[in-house]
């Protein structure tokens, strides 16, 4: 009887020890994921700083004609969870992939959207994510806003280019479309 009393707490120390040790590995799963989505965001921004500044100092730059570009191109380096352009409405999760509007192709690549997956509920760029619903971003220029209304005037000229967040419902991408 001894025996089977110890081994039934034993049993038990372990199944909590098992429980608080799975808690703690799906805590730390979900913070990499955060980090590493966080972190290639960060990447695709400065890239885009680099680019802007490339196309403000050159002659016949235009800043307008690089919206909507895929800012994975413009990063040498070879991203494990990058599928390229988005192929059906299936991705995998902590994936990302670069979904092309209808538009004609540029002499800058296709326009579109930057989408990620999520593969479990995190925050990525302040905004919450889960797995059932991408995110997305969109290449996109800023300007220096005289006036401090948030909407560019004619006047206001434009000063780079951004990753700006974006929703993924038909209006948005119909808006998108109509902004090009």
């Amino acid at each position: 009887m001894s025996r089977r009393f110890r081994f039934a707490v034993v049993l038990a120390v372990l199944g909590v020890l098992w429980w608080f040790l799975l808690g703690v590995l799906e805590r730390e799963s979900r913070n990499a994921e955060e980090r590493a989505a966080n972190m290639v965001i960060g990447q695709l921004r400065s890239a885009l700083v680099i680019k802007g500044a490339e196309v403000m100092l050159s002659r016949d730059g235009r800043l307008a004609e690089h919206r909507g570009i895929n800012p994975f191109e413009l990063v040498e380096h070879q991203w494990g969870n990058y599928a390229g352009r988005c192929q059906g409405e299936e991705l995998a999760p902590a994936t990302w992939c670069f979904r092309v509007s209808e538009q004609k192709e540029t002499e800058y690549g296709p326009k579109g959207w930057l989408i990620y997956k999520p593969g479990q509920p995190i925050t990525i760029d302040s905004r919450q994510a889960n797995q059932e619903q991408p995110l997305a971003w969109t290449v996109t220029t800023e300007f220096a806003d005289r006036n401090g209304n948030g909407a560019r005037e004619q006047e206001e000229r434009l000063t780079g280019l951004k990753l700006a967040p974006v929703s993924l419902t038909e209006e948005a991408a119909q808006t998108q479309d109509a902004q090009r």
